[in-house]
């Protein structure tokens, strides 16, 4: 089975399980009103200081966010921009969210075959973002593919946001690697129904089994190198060599004659 399509089958099937928790995991019984809440937090955290930053306004201006999920954060976007472009590989996670932000007229639903972004047209949007989907992608190539199609929808003099796994240190001991990577195998061998039998009886929740859980990680080096040669400048790093590291910046300008 090809990584995307393992990519879609396992969202699908975490969406149907516990779409809040599995988009959101540091909390385990979220409510439909705390779990949009967190969405809202998170945009004043993380994304209005770094559009401050960059001299970029939302008012009237078109965004894509790569990986929508249930849209915890898509409400955000959607009550600030112009329009918003909701991209997942996930049809279950985004029937969800359609469900939870059928009131909002300015959202446009774009299902993703998780290697391109074919449903957006190139320049054709003014911020693009994306958190806590990266790190799931099971290959570096996947990763870069993606950070390159960020960069070829975006308009010249366009911003980007997007949160990657930086981290080049192992994230639990020994024992715990072993036993994933065995887990691991055994799913991508087609026994991910007793892949998932062992993880539950070890107390490892079973629909974290699989490379589309823990994904492929990027130094900061090397996503600078894709963003410039995807015609993008980075502004800034933050959270560099940490699973949750950042970058920012702008695609350039066209050149005039």
């Amino acid at each position: 089975m090809k990584a995307t399509e393992s990519m879609r089958r396992d969202w699908d099937e975490r969406a149907r399980r516990n779409a809040f928790f599995y988009i959101a995991s540091w909390c385990g019984d979220w409510k439909e009103e705390s779990f949009f809440e967190s969405g809202e937090a998170d945009y004043l955290r993380l994304v209005e200081p770094v559009l401050k930053e960059l001299g970029f306004a939302p008012e009237g201006k078109t965004m894509a966010e790569l990986g929508c999920g249930a849209g915890r954060m898509t409400r955000a976007f959607a009550l600030r921009f112009g329009s918003v472009a909701a991209l997942d590989i996930s049809e279950e996670m985004q029937a969800r969210a359609k469900g939870y932000l059928e009131d909002f007229q300015n959202i446009r639903w774009v299902l993703t075959d998780g290697a391109t972004l074919s449903g957006l047209e190139t320049g054709l949007v003014d911020f693009v973002f994306s958190y806590l989907v990266l790190q799931h992608y099971p290959t570096a190539e996947l990763v870069a593919g993606s950070i390159r199609e960020m960069l070829r929808v975006l308009r010249p003099g366009g911003v980007f946001l997007f949160q990657f796994n930086g981290s080049s240190r192992p994230t639990m001991n020994w024992r715990g690697r072993t036993l994933c990577s065995v887990l691991d195998g055994l799913s991508s061998a087609g026994f991910k129904g007793l892949a998932k039998r062992l993880a539950k009886l070890s107390k490892i929740d079973p629909e974290t089994v699989g490379a589309t859980w823990r994904g492929a990680a990027l130094g900061a080096e090397e996503v600078e190198r894709i963003v410039r040669n995807a015609g993008g400048v980075p502004s800034g790093f933050y959270g560099t060599d940490t699973p949750i590291a950042w970058c920012f910046g702008g695609r350039a300008a066209r050149e005039t004659a």
